[in-house]
């Protein structure tokens, strides 16, 4: 999706983004939330009052975009049954829930994010968890593990993250050697769909 399809819908308080919401959420379409940028001094959502409210109701947030020097705008959508929850997430739907915010169809899209696996796909990620068949292809190149380890968290994180996404047990070898074969001469390895 190009950053110009899609409805954009402009709200300047959590009340009118958490009103469209309510009535919204069991829609199939998302939406690009366009906000004031700070600089312009003019009412605008925070970027985690944005998010908790989509979290409330089943959403999720994506992708970015800048529209003019003023404004910029955030992809909303409903969140997809198999995508994997992060950490920071979970951690607002908690605070949410023990404020009184979360909605049905938020609670709902979190139960069967539960029962399918996909609320814990990302444990392992966020704990920068090593899996064996990582392990092994990283001792196996010569100072790719010693790479791994200097390598940023955010880059460790976001090429774990590519390793349980991958859906056939051919593609995650593929990445994992890719992952592995950059490492070794000191590259960040780039997920590239193959």
């Amino acid at each position: 999706m190009g950053l110009a399809d899609g409805e954009r819908l402009h709200v300047e308080d959590v009340q009118q983004w958490r009103a469209w919401l309510t009535a919204n959420a069991d829609r199939g379409a998302g939406v690009w939330l366009v906000s004031w940028k700070r600089a312009t001094g003019r009412p605008a959502l925070t970027y985690d009052q944005a998010v908790e409210e989509a979290l409330a109701v089943g959403w999720v947030d994506a992708t970015a975009g800048t529209i003019d020097a003023d404004r910029s705008m955030l992809w909303f959508a409903p969140r997809k049954r198999g995508s994997g929850w992060s950490r920071p997430n979970k951690l607002r739907l908690e605070r949410l829930e023990a404020e009184g915010r979360m909605q049905e169809r938020g609670r709902a899209v979190v139960a069967e994010a539960k029962r399918h696996g996909s609320w814990t796909l990302l444990d392992e990620v966020e704990d920068l968890v090593v899996p064996p068949d990582l392990a092994a292809a990283l001792e196996e190149r010569p100072g790719a593990r010693q790479q791994w380890e200097a390598f940023p968290r955010s880059v460790k994180r976001g090429q774990l993250e590519q390793l349980v996404r991958a859906k056939r047990p051919e593609t995650r070898a593929r990445r994992i050697a890719a992952l592995a074969d950059a490492a070794a001469t000191g590259e960040r390895w780039l997920f590239q769909r193959r």
